[in-house]
């Protein structure tokens, strides 16, 4: 009795190990490149809604002249006085900014 044991171990040990082996690895196959040909490319500098180039050039300028009055403000900050509409400045730069970007970006 006790030599059949030893003989029915390794069998038994055998198949526990040939059903885990089989659940560790998976190998999926991979999918096939698609048959379709690639869309075109849209061109980028139409635009699909309407925007005011004027409107745009206008607050373009506005940033731009309000941006140039900054390091001065940041001047007179250094020598310890805050110039009273330079927080306002740099919140209308935001804010222009912003509108821009938004215009802008499709």
């Amino acid at each position: 009795m006790k030599k059949s044991v030893w003989l029915s171990l390794p069998a038994v040990l055998g198949l526990f190990v040939a059903l885990a082996v089989p659940q560790t690895t998976h190998h999926f196959p991979t999918p096939p490149e698609s048959m379709d040909p690639a869309p075109p490319e849209k061109e980028s500098t139409t635009f699909s809604r309407h925007v005011d180039i004027e409107q745009l050039q206008r607050e373009a300028d506005a940033l731009a002249r309000t941006a140039q009055t900054i390091p001065s403000d940041v001047a007179s900050i250094r020598k310890g006085m805050l110039p009273k509409d330079a927080i306002e400045k740099l919140k209308q730069i935001e804010k222009l900014s912003k509108h821009l970007r938004a215009e802008l970006n499709p």
